[in-house]
């Protein structure tokens, strides 16, 4: 097998993992320990922390070490963790600080992987960038349903089947990626100037993207993408199944399943259309419309006009996140590109707890369809200013 394909199967089976983890995590502090919002939302605050606090030196430990090693490492601790909390449960230790444990480790193992992971996808994509990330996000979003589907039966199955199902999923996923053969990175720094050098690296990639006006639109879209469309798909849409229509598990993965289907649509339209020229303009129409989106599903019209609109949203974020990627990584010096990526997480992960906070304050107060209202008004103000005041609308990274 081909580089490509051993890292198509590495992440791959990290983001089947993450599907099964994201109905998993939300029916178990909703619907199994039926905390409130606030609490909701703190949970989920907690399991995106992590990244906010160590993806920047993960990605500057990422590009001195190399991505391999580091991916199998986040891999390997994420296995850990879902192998710890299936005992748990079996043992009938379970509880909302044992849950709250298991996402702080399981975020630390987020944060590995993903920078790990971006800095990887240059080296194995034969000068194809943008095609190689849009068959990435495809892979992506396809397993990722396949995970909701797999975690919708854990009303009947229990957590501890759907937890193993997931801890073999990551370990077939470590196999595949150190069977990856690229080049090894030699070390630039002793280990005693190892500190020194994880500050001068991210100071460096500070800066590149600092440098760069469409690196900095891109950062601020990802920010609002944070704190109105990530947090809101974690914490007010599971709040908003429970409280409005009654939901479980099974309604959970509906409407994970109806998201991750908008995504793949879109993706199989950009694999048929080839590479995007006016990247920027994309990626803002995309979150325009998905504002839009998000909006309808605040109406209460019913269960399926709900995943109508989720469907809708997750379209629009299929072109959003191919993009917002494609930018970073044409955009980024190919000595910075895990660092440079990382950022690019950070703007959108790190923004994710103080969002997850949010959303469940906002849902508690005003109420799940009210606050959704709100994320999307807010999301759609953010969308016009950059518009307006960047340089973003006018990108054509294709143009000669």
């Amino acid at each position: 097998m081909k580089p490509l394909h051993y890292y198509l199967l590495g992440t791959g089976s990290w983001f089947l993992s993450y599907g099964v983890q994201a109905v998993i995590f939300s029916w178990l502090v909703t619907i199994v320990l039926r905390e409130s919002p606030d609490m909701v939302g703190i949970a989920q605050m907690t399991l995106l922390a992590p990244v906010m606090f160590l993806i920047l030196i993960c990605g500057s430990l990422a590009d001195q070490f190399g991505g391999k090693p580091i991916a199998i490492i986040g891999q390997s601790l994420a296995v850990v963790c879902v192998l710890s909390l299936a005992v748990v449960i079996y043992l009938e230790l379970f509880s909302y600080s044992v849950l709250l444990i298991f996402a702080l480790c399981q975020g630390c193992a987020q944060a590995l992987v993903t920078p790990a992971r971006d800095g990887l996808l240059p080296l194995v994509a034969d000068g194809k960038i943008q095609r190689t990330v849009v068959q990435a996000t495809l892979m992506q979003f396809g397993l990722q349903m396949l995970g909701f589907l797999c975690a919708s039966f854990a009303d009947d199955a229990g957590a501890v089947v759907i937890l193993l199902f997931q801890s073999v999923t990551l370990s077939i996923g470590i196999v595949a990626l150190s069977r990856i053969k690229i080049s090894k990175v030699e070390s630039r720094v002793r280990e005693h100037h190892l500190i020194k050098y994880l500050w001068l690296s991210i100071k460096t990639g500070m800066q590149t993207v600092m440098q760069s006006p469409a690196m900095r639109a891109v950062l601020v879209l990802n920010c609002a993408m944070g704190l109105f469309f990530m947090s809101t798909y974690m914490v007010t849409v599971p709040l908003l199944l429970r409280e409005v229509y009654g939901g479980g598990s099974s309604q959970l993965s509906w409407t994970n399943i109806a998201n991750s289907s908008g995504l793949i649509l879109m993706i199989v339209c950009l694999l048929r259309i080839g590479d995007l020229r006016r990247q920027g303009r994309a990626l803002l129409v995309a979150h325009g419309i998905g504002a839009l989106a998000l909006a309808s599903a605040a109406l209460g019209a019913g269960f399926t006009s709900l995943l109508v609109s989720v469907g809708v949203w997750g379209f629009c974020g299929g072109l959003a996140v191919t993009s917002s990627r494609s930018i970073m990584q044409e955009l980024a010096p190919s000595d910075q590109r895990s660092r440079t990526m990382a950022f690019y997480s950070l703007s959108f992960m790190g923004a994710g707890p103080i969002g997850a906070l949010f959303s469940g304050y906002m849902s508690k107060w005003l109420g799940p369809e009210m606050a959704l209202l709100c994320s999307a008004s807010t999301m759609m103000v953010v969308v016009i200013a950059v518009a307006i005041w960047s340089s973003l609308w006018q990108l054509d990274l294709k143009k000669p």
